[in-house]
């Protein structure tokens, strides 16, 4: 039995994270607005939706304490971009939903073990299919930030804008 805590596999996420939010600060409203396309959703929505969802696998589905302690306390219902494009986020809200569901992430990155990567957690009331492991709860979580955080960069430098360098 392993008693280490998964961080180390995951140890760049904070800076990327703190990477992220930086851009996101520096924005105005109506960079936030931008749409990449007409049919995909404004920055805002897009950077909402990643925060939200670290709130819905790691709080929602996985069980972990702290969704109460960011603007998302109904993750699985209530996701800007997902379920509200109604509502733009300034980005001082953006940088409170990313710090705040970030301190979700770093909990998890502190408090489970790699023994509990193999856990499976069963969320049937969501429907059928929603059994997973925890790491794959982790990793998914994860890689929807790069995804996205890729997905803003590419916008981002369409419009001329600073870009979220996450290897710098």
């Amino acid at each position: 039995m392993s008693s280490a805590t998964i961080r180390p596999a995951y140890s760049m996420w904070p800076q990327y994270n703190r990477r992220l939010r930086d851009v996101v600060a520096a924005m105005t409203d109506e960079h936030l607005a931008i749409r990449p396309t007409p049919e995909r959703w404004p920055l805002w929505a897009t950077v909402g939706h990643a925060a939200c969802q670290r709130v819905f696998w790691l709080c929602d589905f996985a069980g972990e304490p702290g969704a109460e302690t960011t603007p998302f306390t109904d993750a699985a219902h209530n996701c800007p971009g997902d379920d509200d494009l109604d509502h733009p986020m300034s980005a001082g809200a953006l940088v409170e939903a990313l710090d705040s569901s970030f301190r979700i992430v770093e909990g998890c990155l502190d408090r489970w073990t790699l023994d509990m990567l193999a856990e499976v957690i069963r969320r049937e009331d969501y429907g059928p299919g929603w059994v997973h492991t925890r790491g794959s709860v982790i990793q998914r979580v994860f890689s929807h930030d790069i995804h996205h955080s890729a997905e803003l960069n590419e916008t981002l430098g369409l419009a001329g804008l600073p870009q979220i360098d996450l290897w710098d």
